[in-house]
């Protein structure tokens, strides 16, 4: 299965960084608009609607509808784990319904000083399109390069003092 992982250099503490990478606000706010993505539905671990964090077990529900053309995707994700231990932290979300064959996204954040985080993205999956999907799928960091640029010059934007 294909791979794209891609990191940056926060400076902003390890704890802030966190903090805003635990809510569906925060995906929101690392969203390009051209993307129009439309939180439906956040679920916790418990059933409950709309957890202040997301823990493991979440459930996030989403729509898509890329450059304003064609059907909105629908996009459900899942928090399958969430870790925090000193100086390093992590979440991972596996698409369970949407436009992806296979999607499991791990989030990594590491304490880099007292006041600056690493954050890495380490992403699995597999292109639509069955066997075409699968031959063409390492070329994925094409379309997956633009958007996660994006989202990091956010994080820095939003969270740099």
């Amino acid at each position: 299965m294909p791979v794209f992982e891609r990191e940056v250099r926060v400076a902003a503490p390890l704890s802030e960084v966190w903090e805003f990478h635990s809510t569906g606000d925060g995906l929101v706010a690392l969203t390009p608009d051209w993307m129009h993505l439309r939180i439906e539905e956040t679920r916790g671990p418990d059933g409950d609607p709309d957890p202040e964090v997301l823990d493991a077990g979440s459930v996030v529900v989403s729509s898509i509808r890329p450059f304003g053309v064609g059907p909105r995707q629908r996009w459900v994700s899942e928090i399958v784990a969430r870790e925090e231990d000193d100086g390093e932290a992590m979440f991972r979300d596996v698409m369970t319904e949407g436009p992806f064959p296979e999607w499991e996204h791990t989030h990594r954040f590491r304490a880099d000083g007292e006041d600056a985080t690493v954050v890495r993205d380490h992403v699995e999956y597999e292109l639509p399109g069955g066997p075409l999907g699968r031959a063409v799928g390492p070329l994925g960091f094409l379309g997956m390069e633009p958007m996660f640029r994006y989202r990091h010059r956010e994080t820095k934007a939003l969270l740099e003092r």
